[in-house]
């Protein structure tokens, strides 16, 4: 079995996928508890500072192999993910955490959208049949209809921050870099949100089951998983990758009652609509088609294609940066340019 899943890499890389999804749903109720107990941003800096240096420690020839542009693609990836978790995570001070799922849940959406906006990577008819009927999934999992205001726009644009992600990695993702790819998001990440909790003071976890739940998701569910996030999309279209990311709620929902809350029938229902939604990806599921030379010479370089509008803060973080380093980050960047053309590694 192994060394058939080494001769399919793609399907390797959606099974891990998959487990990456399994873990962050399983987290759900520690993370709900831990920050109850410390404040969003300490727990967030502490558990992506831990995988960060956990990452670091096991690998530390990565970072140096990764060279410059890469540091700059991580950097830029980081930043991408910790909007995406600030927002989401002051969005859900106004907004009902299931709301928030399903929101946040719209990256799918937004990913082949940006997708076919920055990378010029049409997606195909079963991959809208995915997507449609991973919505629809997760609408019935989680929708309750409430006013939209600013929790939910907030929440909003954290999928679009997510998606912009997950499209960064497409176009920077390799195999030999994705450990080191992955380390620098984390360490990013980590120093994001510890300059956040600075003004209010940054605390250390204060009981054992918080440095429990800092440790076990700083493991499992940020170290793990992200370095399975990015060598997987080395494999994968962001759509793709998109598409299995939905089942988490659903992984959520099966934890939840393993630990004794009620399934009813929408649950049940919407689980059966994401699983659909995977396995139209990944029996109808096809590679972006060919792209002309034109549209490939038209196509925005990765740094120009998180400076547009559509990036928000992450965009206008991004020039700044660029304006103060003088140079250009996107020239000779780590991925091969003629994956435009034969889309993702097989």
């Amino acid at each position: 079995m192994v060394e058939g899943l080494r001769r399919r890499p793609r399907l390797a890389a959606a099974l891990l996928l998959l487990l990456a999804s399994a873990i962050w749903g399983s987290t759900f109720v520690v993370v709900k508890q831990a920050i109850t107990e410390t404040s969003v941003l300490d727990f967030l800096a502490w558990r992506f500072i831990f995988a960060g240096v956990l990452l670091t420690a096991a690998r530390p020839r990565a970072l140096v192999k990764l060279g410059r542009r890469g540091w700059c693609s991580g950097a830029l990836l980081g930043l991408a993910l910790a909007a995406g978790y600030l927002t989401q995570t002051y969005g859900l001070r106004y907004t009902p955490a299931a709301v928030s799922g399903f929101l946040t849940g719209l990256q799918v959406v937004f990913t082949p959208v940006l997708g076919w906006a920055v990378l010029r990577s049409r997606p195909g008819g079963w991959t809208w049949v995915a997507v449609l009927a991973a919505i629809a999934g997760l609408a019935v999992l989680t929708f309750r209809g409430v006013p939209f205001g600013i929790g939910e726009e907030l929440t909003v644009v954290s999928a679009a921050l997510f998606a912009l992600q997950i499209v960064g990695l497409e176009w920077w993702a390799t195999v030999k870099d994705a450990y080191g790819l992955a380390t620098v998001q984390l360490l990013t990440v980590g120093a994001v949100a510890l300059v956040a909790a600075a003004p209010s003071g940054v605390r250390l976890p204060s009981t054992p089951d918080l440095w429990g739940a800092v440790l076990l998701t700083a493991v499992a569910a940020t170290a793990f998983a992200f370095v399975v996030q990015t060598w997987a999309q080395s494999h994968l279209s962001a759509t793709s990758a998109s598409v299995v990311f939905t089942t988490e709620p659903v992984f959520a929902a099966l934890f939840a009652w393993a630990s004794g809350e009620h399934l009813g029938s929408a649950v049940v229902a919407g689980g059966a609509l994401v699983v659909l939604a995977m396995a139209v990806m990944g029996v109808k599921g096809r590679r972006p088609a060919p792209v002309s030379a034109g549209a490939r010479a038209r196509a925005p370089a990765p740094e120009t294609a998180l400076l547009t509008p559509e990036a928000g803060s992450v965009g206008e973080a991004v020039r700044m940066a660029v304006k103060r380093d003088g140079r250009s980050i996107g020239k000779g960047h780590v991925l091969d340019p003629a994956r435009l053309s034969s889309g993702p590694a097989a």
